[in-house]
């Protein structure tokens, strides 16, 4: 489906390279819009298993590369507007629930976006990702109904894996597959041994490797009286 252009866009994940697998091309194609785009990154993923292949960084070295490698991302993507919000990775979920809610919140007040882009909170395998969800889906709750932003939310197994059903939104990337693989290729710590199989596939476009980097899928949150019972 087309991809409709918004006032201005909110992404919220804890992780490095969370922007670059599921939402990179929708990011990219807001930035050619023209639309303001802002990505919180709540850490640096400097717990990240990978080091490279061959291994190039150390459990020491990994967090100035891997906040290299975000940034670079971004220039992929020619998103100009990066937060680092300075948490520490694989403790997201041990953060005060208030806390996280008012980051968020003022994120929010800060930006006035029309979109919000995060996990859906349950479907999205990691701890980190699911606080972090968590956390967003509550600060917006909070925003009288008629004044919400729309909340566009990943969740991380296939459509085929969870009761979400299929995508309430599928974005056709197609035209932005070059700064996706770029956006990919930055973050060379973790995704080196992924691109050195996929993007061949993808150049030549193989139809299962357009499937899967092409489209790009989101759930609209859907909004329960008993929330809270929920988490």
């Amino acid at each position: 489906m087309p991809i409709e252009k918004e006032r201005r866009v909110l992404v919220v994940f804890p992780h490095p390279d969370d922007e670059a697998f599921g939402v990179s091309g929708t990011i990219s194609s807001y930035i050619q819009m023209g639309v303001p785009v802002t990505y919180a990154c709540l850490t640096l993923g400097e717990m990240g298993r990978n080091l490279g292949m061959p291994p190039f960084a150390t459990r020491e070295t990994l967090p100035e590369i891997r906040k290299k490698e975000l940034k670079a991302a971004c220039a992929a993507m020619g998103l100009d507007d990066l937060r680092m919000m300075g948490l520490r990775d694989k403790t997201v979920e041990f953060e005060d629930d208030e806390k996280m809610v008012q980051l968020v919140t003022d994120l929010i007040n800060e930006t006035a976006p029309s979109l919000i882009i995060t996990f859906y909170p349950g479907y999205s395998v990691h701890p980190d990702h699911e606080a972090t969800a968590r956390a967003v889906v509550r600060a917006v709750r909070r925003i009288p109904e008629a004044g919400r932003p729309k909340l566009y939310t990943v969740a991380f197994a296939n459509e085929t894996d969870h009761d979400l059903g299929a995508p309430d939104v599928v974005h056709d990337v197609t035209d932005m597959l070059e700064r996706k693989i770029n956006t990919l290729n930055a973050h060379a710590s973790q995704t080196a041994w992924l691109m050195a199989e996929m993007e061949p596939k993808i150049r030549a476009k193989d139809p299962e490797a357009l499937e899967r980097f092409a489209k790009e899928k989101f759930y609209n949150y859907r909004w329960h009286d008993d929330f809270e019972e929920t988490f």
